[in-house]
């Protein structure tokens, strides 16, 4: 039995030795810097906008959007950071260096909330006398926050790829120890959103943001240190270069010969004969435009010392062409669950906004409004408990599966998307009723915050559907060598969704004020809007969303993963004509 891991080196650069590298003890602390990124950014997130309302007196629609934007460049930089972790950094050195980036984000802000030359005087932000903050106030919380995102962006890229690489796939012990690993991942960072929304939030309320930020500084620093710890512990795998880059290869070879016509017979198309067969992918029907960067003309060759290989920009071999394919295939399920983000982005900015003007008392203690979230992570973790230990073992009697396939999952996740909307339209309703009553400008209103759990819980039980089916979907259905980039593609629809949300408040916000007077559905106070109008608006374009994905996962057909090729073993096993 080999004492080393193929394709894995250790810190001396070395081949890893299997007895003092990789296993529990290093994925541990990898997962341990993921769990207080989680902290640090959810519990930034979720009460963000009852800062930007509360104390530097933003109209409520200016601060959903503020929210809305952070966390969309949060998720967008992912794709910076996996290029980075690809084609230069590595991921050990891409989670040291942004984890840092990070930390220096979170010092910002708790400086940018403790001096008072850094937030307007404190007022009531409907007043008409109230000051915003000024310009270079909000121009330092900005950047402490997108410092913030870009620490996160780099994070998430890695860490859940150098995790599974401390694990061997051709070890079954190892093997197994991974798929636990990865299926325990989610359920972790779910606890570390769930320390954010209740122990962080309440922090920032009754104590002081500067301690609840300043514990996510330290928090990280102190990670950042246990991580480093593990140097030695690590495995590191061999990069093969950008997937990036592969891709853009195969688009212009494939464009430069876009006027030549196809070879009547698939065989005649370039493919490296060194390449064993077992792991080449076979010829598929199509996308026939990309085949056309596999035609072999006069010039596709370059002369080196010894040998002749490809110009990877004139000439791809059809399995880098179908590996282009593959992730070309992904792009209707990738585009029809944006939507869903677009939802799940009201829950930390106008239902935050909806639970601070209702009673949260509990006794003598009351619920911070971003601590409503809770009831959300508690969706998460109670139908990830009932799906490990009731579905899954009833859907396998019944069908004979392990339990839904992702693309059913992400299609449960999209349907309790919309009833969640539904439910937060109906809540919505229920508390304008009440603030008519006893009149808008009231600052508590006598019903009770419980009523708004519903749309937390369906919501919350949809992102566990969704989040896990995509992930897996985007893991499974992409090359190998790709796996980091996919990573990077299902985040980016976290990324767009909020950045839709974005877009939905302006155009809504613009299209309904139809005086000075008149507020619209998102007036800057909200006892004056009806915003239980734009969650029925959500709730018929996910109607409508849900219609096409169904169309788009009739269309997919699931690839098995062995068709599926390794970029680095192409890389490594290619012949001479490649390696000049």
């Amino acid at each position: 039995m080999s004492l080393t891991v193929a394709d894995t080196v250790d810190y001396k650069g070395s081949p890893a030795d299997k007895s003092k590298t990789g296993g529990w003890v290093p994925a541990t602390l990898i997962l341990g810097i993921e769990i207080v990124e989680r902290l640090s950014t959810m519990g930034i997130a979720v009460n963000l906008v009852t800062y930007l309302g509360g104390t530097m007196h933003l109209a409520s629609s200016n601060s959903a959007n503020i929210v809305t934007d952070f966390m969309g460049t949060s998720f967008l930089l992912c794709l910076l950071g996996g290029f980075l972790a690809d084609s230069f950094l590595g991921r050990y050195k891409t989670i040291a260096i942004f984890a840092l980036i990070q930390t220096l984000g979170t010092g910002m802000l708790t400086v940018a909330t403790s001096l008072p030359q850094l937030r307007p005087p404190p007022c009531n932000r409907h007043d008409v006398n109230c000051q915003p903050a000024n310009g270079f106030q909000m121009g330092i919380l900005y950047l402490a926050l997108y410092l913030i995102a870009l620490g996160t962006g780099g994070l998430k890229s890695s860490v859940s790829g150098f995790g599974t690489d401390q694990f061997d796939e051709k070890d079954d012990k190892e093997k197994a120890q991974m798929a636990y690993f990865f299926n325990r991942f989610f359920f972790f960072i779910s606890l570390g959103t769930l320390t954010a929304v209740t122990v962080l939030v309440y922090i920032q309320d009754e104590v002081g943001r500067i301690w609840a930020y300043g514990v996510c500084s330290v928090s990280m620093f102190i990670a950042i240190i246990i991580f480093l710890l593990g140097t030695k512990r690590y495995r590191y795998k061999k990069s093969a270069g950008s997937p990036i880059v592969h891709i853009f290869q195969v688009i212009v070879a494939a464009t430069r010969k876009r006027k030549m016509d196809l070879p009547y017979d698939a065989a005649m198309l370039y493919e490296n004969t060194s390449t064993p067969e077992a792991i080449r992918i076979q010829h598929t029907q199509e996308f026939r435009i990309l085949d056309k960067a596999a035609i072999i003309t006069e010039g596709d060759f370059e002369e080196h010392a010894s040998c002749s290989a490809p110009n990877p920009w004139k000439l791809s071999s059809v399995t880098r062409v179908e590996e282009v394919k593959m992730m070309a295939r992904l792009l209707p399920i990738w585009a029809t669950t944006i939507i869903f983000w677009t939802t799940y982005a009201q829950m930390i900015t106008f239902s935050v906004e909806q639970a601070s003007t209702m009673e949260r008392t509990i006794g003598n203690f009351q619920i911070p409004a971003g601590s409503l979230t809770v009831f959300f992570v508690a969706a998460i973790l109670i139908t990830l408990a009932l799906y490990d230990r009731i579905i899954m073992p009833l859907w396998k009697k019944w069908k004979g599966k392990p339990g839904f396939t992702n693309l059913q999952r992400i299609a449960i996740g999209l349907v309790l998307s919309v009833i969640g909307m539904a439910a937060a339209a109906l809540a919505e309703q229920k508390r304008l009723t009440v603030a008519k009553s006893v009149g808008r400008n009231t600052s508590t209103l006598p019903i009770s915050v419980f009523l708004l759990i519903p749309q937390f819980f369906f919501v919350g039980a949809g992102e566990a559907f969704i989040y896990t089916g995509q992930l897996d979907f985007f893991i499974t259905q992409s090359p190998k060598g790709m796996k980091t980039m996919s990573t990077g593609l299902f985040l980016t629809t976290l990324s767009l969704g909020f950045f839709i949300s974005s877009f939905l408040v302006s155009v809504i916000k613009k299209t309904t004020k139809s005086n000075a007077t008149a507020q619209g559905w998102l007036a800057d106070n909200i006892n004056y809007g009806r915003l239980d109008l734009f969650y029925w608006l959500l709730a018929a374009l996910g109607v409508i969303n849900f219609a096409i994905y169904l169309n788009c996962a009739t269309w997919y057909k699931p690839r098995k993963p062995k068709s599926a090729i390794p970029m680095e073993t192409l890389h490594n096993g290619h012949g001479a004509e490649d390696k000049c």
